[in-house]
């Protein structure tokens, strides 16, 4: 009884001597708190991270999977799936029963069930406070509808502080190869903030901050047993060598881990080396490579985990992720070729494009592969110099079925990207209508406050394209095209920043003055003056017009 009594102290003490409370559905985060936006699209984000998650899950094989996994239960909490949340949490409990977190959180879905008496057991569970903080710490960049790189920004800053206060409460209890995966994902967190801060003036001192303790976690993490850790490890050093050259001394790391005239491509070499033989981490490589533009070296990782593993069963991925880059290569080929800085980009990538991801469909299909096929089969049905000259009807209609398809998947009809790619399709085909329809949900689904008006820009082209089809003596059709372009303008203004709004307005006038002249008198006559004067605010001398985005890739 007294050993009881002083165990129950020392637990006790334990929590009180806690600078946070165990579990994640207390964190300060937006899925802990009602949906600032429509709820199918926190619904719509909140899948798309569980799917992303799942990917995260394969790849962590060692102790860092009860990170994911509590995560993924806290995701199945806030989808309303209970019965999976609380499946997600008890596996967890019973793997590793000294995992705090988890047992708070399967405390919460019992609670929620009604379940006092399980939900009381949870509570008395007891967990290395390291461990729990370096799980919450995990959770924090996985947040949604973060506005910004500020807030952004803050959810990476509080996972290392998390990470900081795990490594002083774990001490040497810590097992080293465990350690040594917190200071890579450490590290993963100080490069993105050092590459947010890369756009700010003055930024120079942060930036020399985090680059030296990335690049001393990447070098701990060297030492670790894993193959997956060592060659990803590899790989981010070299990025961090091709920044040094930002800076205008050589940061002290680079000389204090002994990296002095370290050649980047030497880290890039040792690590797809280190990876050559293992499919599932050359893929990881290749995802790496293709987020930092380096779209050469993914292609050839690709083509080595296929030489590996070429069962498109098996390593869908890498078949994926090759297609992908062709189709990225066209599409910012095609750019440069508008901007007249290049020639016509190389059709054969669509071809190319098309064959991996016939392989993929074969075997599995799923919501991006459709959706990916749709965006080739569009490139091969238009004009490569003037997109909205259509050259092969048959592959638009084959890119419609492709979005079809997509649409019946789950999450297909909450994507604004797939509802933008089919509205163009439509209006290639003469269905201006139908198009508008396509373009309008698009903008519906766009996350308030973004910066992409391709579906604002391609509503209001299309909506002043029937305003010119409608017979002037036909007061109906005229007046119901005047109507939605004054209702949508309105609405992109509450839904996109207002210079950007103002910008594709301007863009608008510019490239079709006679329309808009045209509606401009027929706004006048019908007393339309709202309209009126916002498109003759945009087109004020001196005005200063912003820079449109680039085209995305419409890929998921």
């Amino acid at each position: 009884m007294e050993e009881s009594g002083a165990a129950e102290e020392d637990i006790d003490a334990l929590i009180d001597g806690m600078e946070y409370i165990p579990g994640h559905f207390h964190l300060p985060l937006h899925l802990n708190c009602e949906p600032r936006g429509p709820a199918e699209l926190r619904r719509r984000d909140t899948r798309l991270k569980r799917h992303s998650l799942q990917a995260e899950l394969e790849a962590e094989p060692g102790a860092q999977q009860y990170a994911v996994r509590n995560l993924l239960g806290l995701l199945a909490f806030h989808l309303d799936e209970l019965d999976r949340a609380e499946e997600t949490f008890r596996s967890v409990c019973e793997e590793q029963p000294g995992n705090l977190n988890a047992w708070a959180n399967l405390g919460c879905v019992y609670d929620r069930l009604k379940r006092e008496g399980e939900g009381a057991e949870c509570v008395e569970k007891v967990l290395l406070a390291a461990r729990c903080l370096a799980e919450q710490a995990y959770a924090h960049p996985y947040d949604v509808e973060l506005d910004g790189e500020d807030e952004h920004r803050e959810r990476l800053m509080s996972a290392i502080a998390l990470y900081d206060k795990a490594f002083e409460y774990g001490g040497q209890e810590i097992p080293l190869e465990e350690k040594r995966s917190w200071y890579f994902k450490m590290a993963t967190l100080y490069i993105r903030l050092d590459g947010m801060l890369k756009k700010e003036e003055g930024s120079d001192y942060k930036r020399l901050s985090h680059f030296n303790k990335a690049l001393k976690l990447l070098h701990e993490t060297l030492k670790c047993e894993s193959l997956h850790y060592k060659a990803l490890a590899w790989c981010y050093l070299g990025l961090l060598l091709e920044r040094q050259e930002e800076f205008p001394d050589v940061p002290m790391a680079i000389h204090d881990c002994g990296y002095s005239g370290t050649d980047p491509l030497s880290c890039y070499g040792t690590a797809i080396k280190m990876a050559k033989e293992d499919a599932f981490i050359l893929n990881r490589l290749a995802k790496v490579f293709l987020l930092l533009g380096k779209d050469e070296m993914a292609t050839g990782i690709c083509s080595m985990a296929l030489d590996v593993l070429p069962d498109p069963e098996l390593n869908w991925q890498a078949y994926c992720t090759r297609a992908k880059i062709k189709v990225t290569t066209y599409v910012r080929g095609l750019e440069c070729a508008k901007q007249g800085v290049a020639g016509v980009p190389d059709r054969q990538n669509l071809a190319e494009a098309k064959a991996d991801l016939d392989k993929v469909l074969s075997v599995c299909p799923c919501l991006r592969t459709h959706l990916e096929m749709g965006q080739v089969y569009y490139y091969m049905g238009v004009d490569a110099m003037q997109e909205r000259l259509l050259v092969d009807e048959g592959a638009i209609n084959a890119s419609l079925v492709s979005l079809a398809r997509a649409l019946e998947c789950d999450l297909g009809d909450l994507l604004p990207e797939l509802q933008l790619l089919r509205g163009k399709c439509l209006l290639l085909k003469g269905e201006e209508l139908n198009a508008v329809e396509c373009f309008k949900r698009a903008l519906e689904l766009e996350a308030p406050g973004s910066t992409d008006t391709q579906s604002l820009r391609c509503l209001l082209e299309t909506l002043l394209a029937l305003f010119s089809q409608s017979c002037p003596g036909s007061g109906s059709g005229v007046g119901n095209a005047m109507s939605q372009l004054e209702t949508w303008v309105r609405r992109g203004m509450e839904h996109f920043p207002p210079e950007l709004v103002r910008a594709e307005l301007q863009s608008l006038c510019r490239a079709h003055t006679a329309e808009v002249s045209e509606l401009s008198r027929a706004a006048v006559r019908a007393g339309r003056m709202d309209l009126v004067r916002l498109l003759l605010d945009t087109v004020q001398p001196g005005r200063e017009g912003r820079r449109r985005p680039l085209v995305r890739s419409m890929t998921v």
